[in-house]
């Protein structure tokens, strides 16, 4: 009886460790990956700067076949919204928003993937020798939840993978005309 007493104690104890812990952890995640495209910016940038235009090198839409894709306002910047829904879990649901675009350098969107939470991405256009260094970057906020904040240590490796695919699909459909 006391081991078991002894037992339960200790599984308290590390629990309330790991919860205690986890408040230790950053509640903002930065994700950031560049590429180099082999194009002038004015060539990049109506692909950032439009959700109708960035399906076509999403990383995450080609996941799901059946995804269903509602795109709302403007058909490109301050306003062009993106709504996604799919059942498959590496796809998911949620809404996109551009909140900013200045032609040629920079666009950033809100991101709400609902119960998971919500992130700010952007995209950074800087001219590097004959081509245009594209940075993709994104600000996630994993909130006052201890597991999220655990999560958080994940999101770099889980994400950025994901944004280098993507880019690698920016590169070969800019640069392949």
């Amino acid at each position: 009886m006391r081991f078991l007493k002894r037992l339960v104690y200790f599984l308290i104890a590390v629990v309330l460790l790991l919860v205690a812990g986890a408040y230790l952890l950053p509640q903002k995640v930065p994700v950031e990956r560049s590429v180099v495209i082999d194009a002038p910016a004015g060539e990049i940038f109506p692909y950032l700067n439009s959700a109708q235009r960035s399906a076509a090198w999403s990383p995450w839409l080609g996941l799901d076949p059946a995804v269903a894709l509602t795109y709302e306002g403007p058909a490109e910047g301050v306003g062009n919204r993106l709504i996604w829904r799919s059942d498959n879990p590496d796809v998911g649901s949620g809404r996109q928003e551009i909140t900013l675009s200045t032609p040629d350098e920079r666009v950033e969107s809100s991101l709400d993937f609902g119960n998971m939470g919500t992130a700010q991405a952007w995209f950074a256009l800087v001219p590097e020798g004959a081509g245009t260094r594209v940075t993709w970057g994104l600000n996630a906020d994993m909130g006052m939840n201890p597991i999220g904040r655990w999560m958080g240590l994940m999101m770099d490796r889980w994400v950025g993978a994901d944004y280098e695919r993507g880019l690698a699909n920016l590169k070969a459909l800019v640069e392949g005309g």
